[in-house]
C-alpha cells in the first residue's frame, strides 16, 4: 500500500475531519481514505440497459431506425 503526506492543511479542515471521523467511530486516517477512495473510485451506473442503449444508438446518435408496420395480431384461441 502507498501513502502520502499532506502539507500546509488548514487547521479547519483538519477539525472538520477530526469531528466527521468521530461521528463515523473511524480514525482521521481512515476518514480520509474513505474520503479519497469515494473521490476517485467510479461509481456503477444506475441507469437502466434501456437508457443505455439509448443512449448509445438513438436517434440523438444519428441511428434512426424506421420501424416496420404493425401487423394485427393473431385471434386468441377459443376455449369453448
Amino acid at each position: 500500500m502507498a501513502s502520502i503526506t499532506i502539507r500546509n492543511l488548514d487547521d479547519e479542515v483538519k477539525t472538520r475531519l477530526r469531528v466527521r471521523a468521530a461521528e463515523h467511530h473511524r480514525s482521521m486516517e481512515e476518514e480520509a481514505r474513505v474520503i479519497l477512495r469515494d473521490a476517485v473510485v467510479p461509481k456503477p451506473s444506475s441507469r437502466n440497459l434501456a437508457s443505455i442503449i439509448r443512449s448509445h444508438f438513438g436517434p440523438a446518435n444519428g441511428v434512426d431506425l424506421e420501424l416496420p408496420p404493425r401487423e394485427p395480431g393473431r385471434e386468441p384461441p377459443s376455449f369453448d
